[in-house]
């Protein structure tokens, strides 16, 4: 106890002595500090630089259920769990030897009953003192509150189940420790499924009715995957995933989808109704070294939509031809507008021969794609794709436009004898986009005279013609230019509409001309059709042209029975414009 004495002063000369002298006595601040500290609701000790206790509170006692006098001269860092990680141990001894000046952790304290207590840990040195106070909180509560609320936001109202964020949480921890694991398989799979037809459900029979069987679903899933202990949860909708950690192989999640598949199948009991439902399923199985959960999920939505495009009610294994064939097509799709301002696209020319005299009489403009990454690609490649995002519009019309300049240039080079130039049109051209002015404005554009251009539409598309299509089609007759059906034979062939339309050309698909090669058996069912079919479009003034001609022998007996001009390998494969300029120059039969 520090005392402090203040006395007055003593006359020198021995005289009257001054005041009396008072004595005051300074707080016993060591006594407050230890009342404080004993009545304190905080668990608190005071540890000393070799770490262990030098006292410890009545709270501290309570928390841990002993008598606090027990903890003297115990290390604290024992009950409070500090040696558990090299790092948490490391620091705690840097606030001990004041080289830190704080330490804040959570640690899961045992009480000597052998309940547990989750306790927020703080170590700090005192002032003026070589020791340094402990607290220790019980956060137990806290914690709790905090794993229900948790627990709502990672879990599905409807079916208990995880929803998407802990599927994704959950998956990204599997990927992150499976290649690490000691004695694990490195690998991962995913079951990605969705119902089959549940917004008819809904729409039937209610969300209430939808959400009892969202639940009755859950359970079956649950079923499939506890054997394995597979989380299952819902995504969202009627979507849900099974996530196989450390799995065996493909065979694996082949077997769960198999199970999946038998359970959904079973009818289920609903709001009084029996309900039958399907589900198509994804199944993505892969090693987890190096794949990203995105990634892993984008594959497993890929499969998903294979198996709803095959068919439903079917599980699909993702594949990686397939899947590069889509990235392709997406690719593509998605340059196929620039391609056109870029001018990727050329031109290239196939000759229509005279079956009889062997002379050309015009030629079939066909595009290809030089392509800066895949090379240079036929039509197949890209004209479905220019059809489905309509990028056949602005295609179509620079095809149109180079064929008829090129057109035009033949034309000055052989006045005498100028060849048609055959243009192929698709059905989207036609309803997208006004056709008729787009013709008009480049036949005046490039000067060609509209008969030397001939427009192909393929047969299913001139066939049931209608409105509009059949409208511009003879307003395009009627200015003169040829209409010619592509691929005949291969649509609806109803015949009647020959009468109806303004076609000035047939081209016979090629199935038809190969039953004309000399290698096969003759078939007199082929030639009996080809010549009704060329004999009915000569009696209405249409010409035939029959395309893939590949022989001497098949020119020979197609030019027999009446076909007018043929098209394919024996005269010449689809060449650049200066080939056909030599040819025309030349005058040499192809």
């Amino acid at each position: 106890m520090r005392e402090r004495a203040v006395s007055g002063t003593l006359d020198g000369q021995g005289g009257a002595p001054g005041p009396t002298p008072t004595i005051v006595t300074q707080r016993n601040e060591s006594s407050d500090f230890r009342a404080a500290f004993n009545a304190a609701q905080l668990a608190m000790a005071v540890v000393g630089r070799d770490g262990l206790v030098r006292t410890a509170n009545h709270a501290l006692g309570a928390l841990l259920g002993t008598d606090p006098a027990r903890l003297a001269d115990a290390p604290a860092a024992e009950f409070t769990g500090l040696r558990e990680d090299s790092r948490t141990w490391s620091a705690y001894r840097e606030v001990l030897l004041g080289r830190r000046e704080r330490l804040h952790c959570t640690r899961r304290l045992k009480h000597t009953g052998g309940q547990g207590v989750w306790a927020e840990v703080i170590v700090t040195p005192l002032p003026d003192s070589c020791d340094t106070l402990l607290s220790v909180a019980d956060i137990s509560d806290r914690r709790d509150l905090r794993a229900r609320l948790r627990h709502l936001r990672m879990h599905d109202p409807v079916t208990r189940l995880p929803n998407r964020s802990l599927f994704f949480e959950r998956l990204t921890t599997a990927l992150a420790t499976a290649s690490a694991a000691e004695g694990g398989t490195g690998r991962i799979g995913v079951c990605y499924l969705d119902l089959d037809g549940f917004k008819a459900i809904n729409d039937t029979l209610g969300h209430r009715a939808g959400d009892r069987l969202l639940s009755a679903v859950a359970r079956r899933l649950s079923e499939c995957a506890a054997p394995g202990g597979h989380l299952v949860a819902r995504l969202g909708g009627d979507e849900f995933a099974l996530l196989v950690e450390d799995s065996a192989g493909t065979e694996q999640l082949v077997e769960l989808a198999a199970c999946v598949q038998d359970r959904l199948q079973r009818p289920f009991e609903v709001a009084g109704q029996r309900l039958s439902v399907s589900a198509s399923i994804g199944v993505v199985e892969r090693p987890a070294a190096g794949t990203h959960a995105t990634e892993l999920m984008q594959a497993a939505d890929t499969t998903l939509y294979w198996a709803k495009a095959d068919g439903k009610a079917r599980w699909t294994l993702f594949d990686p031809e397939r899947n590069a064939h889509r990235m392709t097509r997406q690719a593509l799709s998605s340059t196929l507008r620039p391609a056109v301002e870029r001018g990727e696209f050329v031109l290239q020319y196939q000759p229509l021969v005279g079956l009889v005299d062997g002379v050309v009489r015009g030629v079939e403009a066909l595009v290809r794609w030089r392509h800066p990454q895949f090379g240079m690609l036929p039509p197949n490649r890209f004209i479905g794709l220019a059809e489905e995002t309509g990028a056949i519009v602005p295609l179509g019309r620079w095809v149109l436009r180079t064929a008829c300049r090129q057109a035009r240039h033949w034309q000055l080079e052989h006045p005498a004898e100028p060849i048609v130039v055959s243009v192929n049109v698709a059905v989207r051209q036609v309803w997208d986009s006004d056709l008729v002015s787009d013709v008009a404005a480049i036949l005046a554009e490039t000067g060609l005279p509209p008969r030397l251009l001939q427009l192909e539409l393929t047969e299913s598309a001139v066939m049931g013609s209608a409105g509009r299509p059949l409208q511009q089609l003879r307003q395009l007759s009627d200015m003169g230019v040829a209409i010619a059906i592509d691929d005949f034979g291969t649509g609806y062939s109803n015949l009647a509409y020959l009468s109806r339309l303004p076609v000035s050309t047939l081209k016979l698909d090629g199935s038809f001309v190969r039953g004309f090669r000399a290698e096969e058996p003759p078939n007199p069912a082929d030639e009996t059709i080809v010549e009704a079919l060329v004999q009915l479009a000569h009696r209405l003034g249409i010409t035939v042209t029959a395309e893939c001609v590949e022989s001497a022998e098949q020119a020979e007996r197609l030019g027999r029975i009446g076909c007018d001009t043929g098209q394919g390998w024996f005269y010449s494969r689809p060449v650049p414009a200066d080939s056909i300029s030599s040819l025309l120059t030349t005058g040499v039969r192809p």
